[in-house]
């Protein structure tokens, strides 16, 4: 039976997000280009979103690129974020929505599955929910298995916690 298990997770840490806009405001207040432009980003921790709105496109992009930059100091994964599409608003403003992935999507946790499968390994992996547990005897395997995982791209920021030896 296997003693050893570690689980493969996609997560954004909501306070390093919260932390993160609450510098980009501050650089966007502060900034010529920007000072006027009634810019906003807003966390929604509920729905995991961020919403952002400034004066026109231009702006946006310029807001987007602060906000980036913010979030890449505070080690969030920016392949966690899925852009909406620019919806305008009254006047020449725009708006944008941006998704915050938690959690491992089925369909990528089953790719994430057949790559451990198909490398032969002797481990056990098995998906709970959105996360992928993975568990082996031998711990050097459940290593060659993170490497083996880190080496892919699966398309999603993908940590590896909960590691567990008995």
């Amino acid at each position: 039976m296997p003693d050893n298990s570690f689980d493969v997770v996609s997560k954004i840490e909501l306070p390093e997000v919260g932390n993160a806009i609450q510098q980009a405001m501050k650089e966007i207040q502060q900034r010529y280009d920007l000072k006027d432009s009634k810019s906003s980003i807003e966390l929604n921790e509920k729905d995991h979103k961020i919403l952002l709105a400034s004066a026109d496109e231009y702006k946006l992009k310029a807001v987007i690129e602060v906000l980036e930059g913010k979030l890449v100091k505070r080690k969030v994964p920016l392949k966690g974020l899925t852009y909406g599409t620019l919806i305008p608003s009254a006047g020449s403003s725009v708006k944008q929505e941006i998704s915050l992935q938690q959690g491992i999507p089925i369909e990528k946790a089953r790719e994430i599955v057949r790559k451990i499968k198909d490398s032969k390994l002797k481990v056990q992996a098995a998906i709970q929910g959105d996360l992928v547990r993975v568990s082996s005897r031998d711990r050097d395997t459940l290593q060659s298995v993170i490497k083996l995982l880190r080496d892919a791209d699966f398309g999603i920021d993908v940590q590896f916690t909960n590691y567990r030896t008995i």
